[in-house]
């Protein structure tokens, strides 16, 4: 048995076994939505009682207040101290990194004069509050601290929350120590549906923030789908995706190692190659088959090639970005000669990564561009999280009196047509008016 799925774009049969391979079932566990569901309505009933009682349930932390909970700034900046030299340098030149790049997507305000004096115009303010989410128990992602915190602080948000989840008591000094470099606000040792919950709503302690943003478990993903309306989401991420272009120049190790980053990630990632070239895609399946064994996370890496993996031949370069294009994939590798020509071809993918010396796991921790992507075929109309999803935009409009009498006559008309006389009304008191000073 193959290791991972092999396609030939040539097939008769290739579309249907493509839509197959995506396939991905997002359906809500209905166990999880009633769960997560009743933990929210109690958050937002019983306020620091029940995430009390839910944090002793689920983390085993007994807390006498949630103030008790608040990891305190002095602890940060212990867990940084503490950190391996080459640990913390790693940290804080990714952060400076990711800081200089989303500097560059700050948007500005901006208005214009019309001939009679009207003024319109476009007001971008920051968010006040963001709360953002990071995992806690084994896992650890100070680089997820870092790619939701800078481009929020770079916005000008006033107060990233941090809240984690801190199992029997046990804090990573990583995450906190990222927290420190990130410019996170406050700490919270709580986690889950519960946790999503106190920020969104509020409770005695804790102020609701304006978004959620940051990756969690299952109950996590059900609650902010909950909470959205309440306050903005970043996103409800799917299974992590890398879609890899290769003419066969690439060391075939190369992207048989590529292909594992995302699809070690769990199960349900997807890691594709296309490429016209046959011999090289033997020559990448063996890489496959030599490596696979090696790596620590084989059993995870084994499942997930094996039933969302592929590698496709496919008729030319031209065709491997059409097909790119139909996937829309979270990460895209274009690793051949002149990738910035096929790069032109490329329409929807959360990023794209140019060249052979360009690995995605780069832009995991340290190139500069946001990790965060849409997943699921959701680049075609979603971007990566960046500066501009903590920053809003509010309308500017002054209409000099000369304005209002040639508006007024369009917006009155248009009123009548809808049946809205006191939308006409409103506008006509304008008309010849000289009461007003303005």
């Amino acid at each position: 048995m193959s290791s991972i799925n092999r396609l030939d774009s040539a097939d008769a049969g290739f579309q249907s076994d493509l839509r197959r391979l995506l396939a991905y079932d997002a359906s809500q566990d209905e166990s999880i939505e009633r769960a997560t569901a009743e933990i929210l309505s109690r958050v937002q009933r019983e306020g620091d009682a029940a995430l009390l009682e839910f944090t002793r349930r689920f983390d085993r932390v007994q807390a006498g207040s949630v103030a008790a909970l608040e990891i305190g700034r002095h602890e940060w900046q212990a867990a940084l101290d503490s950190l391996p030299h080459a640990q913390r340098e790693a940290l804080e030149a990714a952060a400076d990194r990711i800081r200089r790049y989303h500097q560059h997507q700050v948007a500005q305000s901006w208005s214009y004069t019309e001939e009679d004096g009207t003024v319109l115009g476009q007001k971008i303010t920051p968010l006040d509050r963001v709360g953002l989410y990071v995992p806690g128990g084994k896992a650890a992602y100070p680089s997820s601290v870092l790619m939701n915190a800078i481009p929020a602080k770079v916005a000008g948000v006033q107060e990233v929350v941090m809240v984690t989840p801190t199992p029997d008591g046990v804090r990573n000094p990583i995450v906190l120590a990222a927290a420190a470099i990130g410019g996170v606000d406050r700490v919270w040792a709580i986690g889950g549906a519960q946790a999503v919950g106190a920020v969104a709503y509020g409770t005695e302690t804790i102020a609701p923030v304006d978004k959620i943003v940051g990756p969690g478990n299952a109950y996590v993903a059900a609650a902010k789908r909950r909470v959205f309306g309440t306050v903005g989401i970043d996103m409800i991420a799917g299974p992590s995706e890398i879609l890899v272009i290769c003419d066969g120049s690439t060391p075939a190790e190369w992207v048989a190692m590529d292909l594992f980053s995302q699809a070690e990630h769990d199960e349900m990632a997807q890691a594709i190659l296309l490429c016209p070239d046959a011999g090289y895609i033997d020559a990448v399946q063996q890489a496959i088959d030599r490596l696979l064994p090696t790596m620590p996370r084989t059993d995870i890496l084994k499942v997930s090639l094996g039933n969302r993996g592929a590698l496709i031949k496919v008729r030319s370069l031209e065709e491997a970005c059409d097909i790119a294009n139909q996937i829309a994939p979270e990460h895209l590798e274009i690793s051949t000669l002149e990738p910035e020509r096929w790069a032109d071809r490329i329409r929807h993918a959360g990023a794209i990564f140019l060249g052979p010396y360009t690995s995605e796991s780069l832009g995991d921790y340290c190139a500069g561009p946001n990790h965060v992507l849409p997943t699921a075929r959701t680049a075609r109309f979603s971007s990566p999280l960046g500066v501009y999803d903590f920053q809003k935009r509010s309308s500017l409009i002054k209409v000099s009196q000369a304005g209002a009498q040639a508006l007024g006559r369009i917006a009155s008309t248009l009123a009548h047509g809808e049946g809205l006389q006191a939308h006409a009304a409103s506008a006509e008191y304008r008309f010849e008016s000289t009461d007003t000073k303005a």
